[in-house]
């Protein structure tokens, strides 16, 4: 009877924890790449990149489409293995409002760069940020942005294996320095590597940045092919 009792107690628990958590179609983790090689005026341009996709009339409207309508985001930036900052906590949108509070808070102030790049360390970071957020997603998804493989940490396939990204869909925004396209030889080409080695789940991809100018439409069609409902997305 002791059993039981103790059974039922903790089951009761379980079921109002999962009532707290609010029900979402998306929980989004936006892990930018801050390291050494992103430029400040890149670091700046990505952020506003994020606050005026998320902001944009395509990305709302595709939020309201989901079954649930609203989305919970946070924005991590990131670069060594033991470097990560949450710069936006989890936040529900469900509103132009809303949505312009995330992108207010994105361009309040910019920092600088840090050194170092560690994709696992951003994954790993990014994955432990799922856990207790008080959202309760259909989808759970990393998006990373990046300019080149990791130089710090252990391999992406080191997390895999340990099932530390069990259940998450990655995908990718790989950055080509527009300086570099003339001079970058293809060995250097950070696309390949994500492709490989960084994305995984149903439907993942990278989107690619060519150009100082194509920052933000990349970043909006990133956003619109992850937010949509999962058959739209592969269409």
């Amino acid at each position: 009877m002791r059993i039981f009792l103790v059974l039922l107690t903790a089951l009761t628990f379980a079921r109002a924890v999962s009532a707290q958590q609010i029900e979402v179609d998306v929980e989004l983790v936006l892990a930018a790449d801050v390291s050494r090689s992103m430029s400040l005026y890149e670091l700046e341009i990505q952020r506003r990149g994020y606050a005026e996709a998320i902001t944009s009339d395509e990305v709302l409207a595709t939020i309201g489409r989901g079954m649930i309508g609203r989305i919970a985001i946070t924005y991590m930036e990131w670069a060594g293995s033991d470097l990560q900052k949450v710069v936006v906590p989890w936040t529900l949108i469900e509103s132009r409002e809303t949505a312009q509070a995330v992108a207010d808070r994105l361009t309040a102030e910019f920092t600088g760069n840090m050194r170092r790049t560690s994709i696992s360390g951003a994954l790993g970071a990014a994955a432990d940020l799922f856990d207790d957020n008080g959202f309760l997603g259909l989808r759970r998804i990393i998006d990373i942005s990046g300019d080149g493989p990791g130089n710090a940490g252990t391999p992406p396939a080191a997390l895999r294996a340990a099932g530390v990204l069990d259940g998450l869909v990655i995908n990718g925004l790989v950055i080509r320095h527009p300086m570099l396209d003339s001079a970058q030889p293809p060995s250097k080409d950070p696309l390949p590597y994500y492709q490989r080695h960084v994305i995984q789940g149903p439907g993942a991809f990278v989107e690619v940045v060519d150009s100082y100018d194509d920052y933000p439409s990349a970043i909006r069609r990133k956003l619109l092919r992850e937010l949509s409902p999962p058959l739209a997305a592969l269409k």
